[in-house]
């Protein structure tokens, strides 16, 4: 009989004190239901962001004017280049401290916490500036041009310094996942999303502020990061050590080994988006708008799958520091199987409401077709993704970030360039599409076999010491 304890991660409040071993939550009990309870109040505050992000738009394109719904587009996609680079640390925070938490060494898993938190505050810095300095040059590489221009290049100037907040947000909450603390993770974006939510159609249409009301919503929402993270990661569970100058640099070298594999990895996804959206610029504000609402609806549906590789990260940690590699390739079993038992619902939920997405957008024309075509190729394509995502939660939590990097590399350029280009040519925008969906397939299921092999590879490494 399994303790209770044990049983359910998000139990866990109240920390033990500072030096003695914590409740490494993940080493007993079904691996499905880790899994399941990870990845689901992971899941609702992730889709509690995402949702603001649909309703942002949402209001956005209700002012009836498509340039400002390709602006706030352009200026979502500049912003996800930042919030990639805050991913990849975050995964590092959550790798290094649970490995510790797992072997019995909460000491040491509250210096690694500090100290890569740190380091991710500095890049989140130096982002940051850079991105800002050439803001107008990305902006304009997009194929950002009059109004659609104009809209970005405000939205990002007021959103883009709040990214050092995100960063500092992010970092407690890998922390807080990496406890097992699934709950108190999970307050930290929901708290986010509710406040946005409650500001954006405040600022936007109240206050007149139109598309700069979402970027001071965008802000204010990261301020909550912040507060609520501090809470849970310092306050309640004491995860998170004050950096010393000791062990900073030797720390630092640790989490960039996987911090800087996981940070070219994350950017991979936004390079390719930018690349499919410099093509669907070419075929006029309505391609470009279409893809801005689906950029915002494919989190809505499928974010559940980014909850998924961020569950999957600690529970695969805490096992590997407890060299259970049993329950280590049950949970990428478990993984899998729950991506393909959610993709396909929500591919037909997709299909069947086709019509009443376009018709909440006020959409029509070229926009309305992409749409349409979205729907259809949506479920292929994010199944394949689901298990590009399980295997780089193994890959950055064995020890082998680098694998992370290939594969999605690999799909962000010859399985999406080529392609899209080709679609483009023979079928327009919509051919374009097909291409980007095409592209990923054959790395998804390439990076998952290449996963489970690399586990059993460490098993064998084990046995043989």
């Amino acid at each position: 009989m399994t303790d209770q304890t044990a049983e359910t991660p998000a139990a866990a409040t109240t920390p033990p004190p500072t030096g003695t071993r914590p409740p490494a939550v993940f080493v007993t009990g079904s691996t499905m239901r880790h899994v399941i309870v990870m990845t689901a109040t992971g899941s609702v505050g992730l889709m509690a962001i995402f949702l603001v992000d649909f309703l942002s738009l949402l209001y956005v394109s209700w002012l009836g004017r498509p340039a400002a719904t390709a602006g706030v587009g352009f200026a979502t996609l500049v912003l996800f280049l930042s919030t990639s680079v805050n991913i990849g640390f975050l995964i590092a925070v959550s790798a290094l401290a649970s490995k510790e938490i797992g072997a019995g060494n909460r000491t040491r898993a509250r210096q690694m916490a500090g100290s890569t938190i740190a380091l991710m505050v500095l890049c989140a810095v130096l982002v940051t500036a850079l991105m800002l300095a050439g803001m107008p040059w990305m902006l304009r590489a997009l194929g950002a041009a009059g109004e659609a221009y104009d809209v970005a290049y405000s939205f990002l100037l007021i959103a883009l310094p709040s990214n050092v907040l995100m960063a500092l947000g992010m970092g407690f909450s890998g922390a807080l996942r990496a406890v097992g603390d699934a709950r108190k993770a999970m307050y930290v974006t929901l708290s986010g999303g509710v406040v946005t939510a409650g500001l954006d159609p405040l600022l936007i249409f109240t206050f007149g502020l139109g598309t700069d009301g979402a970027a001071w919503a965008t802000v204010v929402s990261r301020v909550c990061f912040v507060l609520v993270g501090y809470w849970g990661a310092v306050m309640v569970h004491d995860i998170v050590a004050m950096p010393r100058r000791s062990h900073l640099f030797s720390d630092m070298r640790l989490a960039s080994f996987i911090a800087l594999p996981a940070v070219l990895t994350n950017l991979a996804t936004p390079v390719a988006n930018i690349f499919v959206a410099s093509t669907m610029s070419g075929f006029g504000d309505k391609a470009v708008a279409a893809f801005a609402i689906i950029d915002r609806i494919v989190p809505l549906a499928f974010g559940v799958l980014f909850a998924l590789s961020g569950a999957v990260g600690p529970i695969l940690g805490q096992n590997w520091g407890a060299k259970r590699f049993d329950r280590m390739r049950q949970t990428m079993k478990d993984a899998t199987l729950f991506c393909v038992l959610y993709v396909i619902p929500m591919w037909l939920l997709l299909m069947a409401t086709q019509n009443q997405l376009i018709d909440l957008f006020h959409v029509t024309g070229l926009t309305a077709d992409l749409l349409r075509l979205f729907t259809v190729v949506s479920g292929p394509m994010w199944l394949t993704l689901g298990g590009l995502f399980v295997a780089n939660a193994a890959f950055n939590n064995l020890g082998f970030p680098i694998y992370s990097t290939l594969f999605n590399w690999g799909r962000a350029t010859i399985g999406t360039v080529p392609l899209v280009w080709l679609g483009a040519s023979l079928g327009g925008a919509q051919g374009a599409m097909i291409g980007m969906a095409a592209g990923g397939a054959v790395f998804g299921i390439a990076a998952l076999i290449v996963a489970f092999r690399t586990l059993g590879a460490l098993e064998r490494k084990a046995g043989g010491d």
